[in-house]
């Protein structure tokens, strides 16, 4: 089955710099694009990128364009969010989630559980 993994949440200060993994197994993650998305303390989910399946070609929410860089490993089947320049503001859970493409669009515009396979999530908190 569909396996998603997310790791290297923590605690940083604002400014510092963390890279979250997604280790995927139980499908073909070559041919998946893959999106991250986060949740607040007491707000929704807020999707924050997208990379396509060869890896070429990602897009990110306004909110950290040109902070966090979304890639991915098809050979290892993982796939990484860096994220530099950190603020309160992101702290939250990250979740990676593998979308259909016919469903990216609608997905990106209100993430819900229903139209992807998600990970549990790893927590990121800045604070100083």
């Amino acid at each position: 089955q569909v396996q998603l993994v997310e790791s290297g949440g923590g605690s940083v200060q604002p400014g510092g710099s963390l890279r979250l993994s997604c280790a995927a197994s139980g499908f073909t993650f070559s041919q998946y694009l893959m999106h991250w998305v986060r949740q607040a303390p007491g707000k929704g989910f807020e999707w924050i990128s997208f990379i396509n399946a060869p890896g070429n070609n990602a897009d990110y929410a306004d909110s950290v364009k040109d902070r966090f860089i979304t890639s991915r490993d098809n050979a290892n089947n993982i796939l990484f969010l860096q994220m530099n320049n950190l603020t309160p503001g992101d702290t939250a859970t990250y979740y990676c989630v593998r979308v259909s493409t016919w469903n990216s669009h609608s997905f990106r515009m209100a993430p819900q559980r229903s139209l992807g396979s998600w990970g549990r999530g790893t927590q990121v908190t800045v604070s100083s």
